[in-house]
């Protein structure tokens, strides 16, 4: 994102008018957009992979699909949107499995309008920083075929098998996956 450019967000809940209100609150900030809104999970899915946004924030309890599960997803389709989990739900164990699917921040509603801002700003540079960091690693890898080692464990029987970087990897339910980065040697 060049200098200029707005944070686009893109804002996912169930309640029509919690995403008006956080709409309404980004619209605030010269700095920020709203690229989009969905009202579950699987609709957030969606238009992560199609908009791209430079962040999401996510609720957890939604009927279609869970945020959890679309946290997961979209880490692993879309990992340049980092991800803001919102929920009243203030526990540990909502905490824990929001950041194990790939959550960056964790905010528990209700939530102050500078909290908001300031999460996603934080989480905005982090990305970008982290995008900075890696880039020219990830481009090693690509260029020489590196690639990352992933070791499947299911009933029993043991599966290696190295796919290439940026290859998004399912695992079957049982199933207990090992991944490790593979670069190149120094």
């Amino acid at each position: 994102m060049a200098d200029g450019e707005k944070i686009r967000i893109l804002i996912v809940d169930d309640i029509a008018d919690t995403r008006e209100n956080l709409a309404k609150l980004i619209g605030f900030e010269p700095d920020m957009s709203v690229a989009g809104t969905a009202g579950g999970g699987q609709e957030a899915v969606t238009l992560a992979k199609k908009e791209r946004p430079n962040v999401i924030l996510m609720d957890i309890n939604m009927p279609d699909m869970d945020g959890i599960t679309a946290t997961e997803i979209i880490s692993n389709t879309v990992p340049e949107s980092p991800i803001i989990m919102m929920s009243v739900q203030g526990e540990q164990d909502y905490l824990r499995r929001s950041m194990l699917a790939g959550a960056r921040e964790f905010l528990v509603k209700p939530f102050s309008a500078d909290e908001l801002i300031n999460s996603i700003r934080h989480v905005h540079e982090l990305e970008k920083v982290r995008r900075q960091r890696y880039a020219p690693q990830q481009q090693q890898q690509q260029q020489q075929g590196g690639g990352s080692t992933v070791v499947v464990i299911n009933g029993g029987a043991t599966t290696t098998v190295t796919v290439p970087v940026g290859t998004t990897t399912v695992t079957a339910p049982g199933a207990t996956t090992s991944r490790s980065c593979m670069g190149s040697p120094r």
